[in-house]
């Protein structure tokens, strides 16, 4: 299963001068950037851990490659995705987020069906990641 989450997921994984020219696109609109990964890509997990601080006025796409080849070496097996923020309005509002980096083996998710009153159905959706302990998911 792939995970598809962010902008371009359904598509096969960008090349590392794909990932580049959308960060040199989101430094042209002067858009702020952060590097996250996580073990546990739930689709409600909003708090990715942060690689760094968050890049802010950087100039040239190279800074922000250096910090993602740093993330995937400390991170290889885990979700990686990059961030661009437009604070034109005066609020950090997320412009583009893509997947950069996947485990080896995406385990996916189960969809849990549970009866409610009334004959009423609820869902929720389960990560088979978080059957492991955090750290060994992968």
């Amino acid at each position: 299963m792939r995970l598809t989450q962010g902008t371009f997921s359904f598509l096969p994984d960008l090349t590392d001068e794909q990932i580049s020219k959308q960060i040199a696109y989101a430094i042209s609109k002067n858009w702020a950037i952060n590097i996250e990964y996580t073990d546990d890509p739930h689709p409600r997990n909003a708090y990715w851990e942060l690689w760094g601080l968050p890049l802010f006025d950087i100039k040239d796409a190279a800074t922000v490659m250096y910090e993602i080849s740093s993330c995937r070496k400390a991170h290889s097996n885990q979700y990686i995705k990059v961030n661009a923020f437009d604070n034109t309005r005066g609020v950090e509002s997320c412009s583009l987020s893509f997947i950069i980096n996947r485990p080896l083996s995406e385990p996916g998710f189960t969809l849990h069906r549970i009866e409610d009153h009334g004959r009423n159905q609820r869902y929720s959706i389960h990560s088979y990641a978080t059957e492991k302990p955090e750290g060994s998911r992968y």
